[in-house]
């Protein structure tokens, strides 16, 4: 009976009478794995968001009736598809208008540059100062004249071209939100369609900046090395991880005011238009590697203040208690800098039993990577594979 009563308050972490009569308990067994400092991926997920890489919005530049639609919604379309085609018949008048203007001042010109000349040859001979002035005053203004011609012509041509509305960019457009017989206007509010381009695309990843700063700070101090290119992965919205890369186009330049947030972009290809503009995703960014420890988030719990709690065997072969604190996280560990040594065993399992001082026999183990403890005879520890924090 005394024995029975001396466990039990053995394991409890009980002291007194009662432990002290019976025979002490034997050291609970714990499993232990080896600290080691390693080259860690500082990965960072981030939420995010499909931006088309391409989108306009296209509206009319002349005014008119329109006569044809001229594509199929949802096509491929190029630079300078035919989209649409307005009533050109006084577009066509007006240049007809124009080009007889021409031709009148060119007419006029020729007048102008003949009368010049022959002033010029007979100069002080049958014609006045005057009238050699008046001779080059209405040749500059033939030429003047001519010139205005030309251009009104030039912009009437211009606006013809304009009654044929082209894609402007490479992509696919959305159905008309006109019909034929439709009257539309120059620089209308409503769109006519919308075309975007969705391979490649776009997306805006949100970091606190806060963690910015975090993470610039770790490069000042030689903690973290930054990658020569930044790359991305991504989680779809099922959890399906998408198989292209991004790659990064800038950071922004200003944080939000409500959100604290500062926005980075990534391009990624989208042969399969999988991603959609609108699509809300989950992004992991490498950042870089740091040179540091794992402490497997099952071995560790957090106190009021935030730090990791975990326990360590002693040289005495005693519980020790010791607190952490971390950068971030890496597949089911907690990412230590400080406060660690090499060849330190730490303690994996039994947290609920375990008090400072508490007499232990370490039992080699690995963490898989699902984050469960497993007999170290079974192989090395896998190998881990970034996920973000």
């Amino acid at each position: 009976m005394k024995a029975a009563l001396a466990a039990v308050a053995v394991a409890l972490g009980l002291s007194g009478p009662v432990a002290a009569q019976g025979q002490s308990a034997p050291p609970m067994k714990v499993g232990v794995v080896e600290m080691k400092r390693q080259q860690i991926p500082r990965v960072v997920s981030l939420p995010g968001r499909a931006v088309a890489y391409q989108e306009v919005d296209l509206r009319p530049r002349i005014g008119g009736v329109i006569q044809e639609i001229l594509y199929t919604p949802g096509q491929d379309l190029k630079v300078g598809d035919p989209l649409f085609r307005i009533d050109d018949a006084a577009y066509r008048a007006q240049v007809a208008a124009d080009q007889a203007e021409v031709s009148t001042a060119e007419a006029e010109l020729q007048v102008a540059q003949s009368t010049y000349e022959r002033v010029e040859q007979l100069a002080g001979r049958g014609f006045t100062v005057a009238e050699a002035e008046a001779a080059t005053g209405k040749l500059a203004g033939a030429k003047a004249a001519l010139e205005g011609a030309k251009a009104a012509l030039e912009f009437s041509q211009t606006q013809l071209s304009w009654t044929t509305i082209t894609s402007p960019i490479e992509g696919s457009a959305d159905v008309a939100t006109v019909s034929v017989g439709d009257l539309v206007t120059a620089g209308q509010s409503d769109a006519l369609t919308t075309i975007t381009r969705l391979d490649p695309i776009d997306v805006d990843m949100l970091e606190a900046s806060a963690r910015m700063l975090q993470l610039r700070q770790q490069i000042e101090d030689g903690t973290l090395s930054v990658n020569a290119e930044l790359n991305a992965k991504l989680t779809l919205e099922n959890g399906q991880i998408y198989r292209g890369v991004g790659q990064f186009v800038t950071p922004g330049n200003a944080v939000s005011t409500s959100t604290g947030t500062l926005t980075l972009r990534f391009r990624f290809d989208n042969p399969d238009r999988l991603i959609l503009p609108g699509m809300f995703m989950r992004g992991d960014i490498t950042m870089g590697t740091m040179n540091a420890y794992l402490v497997p988030q099952r071995a560790a719990t957090r106190n009021n203040a935030g730090k990791l709690v975990t326990y360590f065997v002693g040289q005495d072969g005693m519980a020790r208690q010791v607190l952490l604190s971390d950068i971030g996280s890496y597949q089911n560990n907690w990412i230590v800098l400080a406060d660690v040594e090499d060849g330190a065993q730490l303690i994996v399992d039994g947290q609920k039993s375990l008090r400072p001082g508490l007499p232990v026999t370490p039992v080699p183990v690995r963490i898989g990577p699902d984050g469960l403890v497993r007999d170290a005879a079974e192989g090395g520890q896998d190998a881990a594979q970034p996920a973000g924090d």
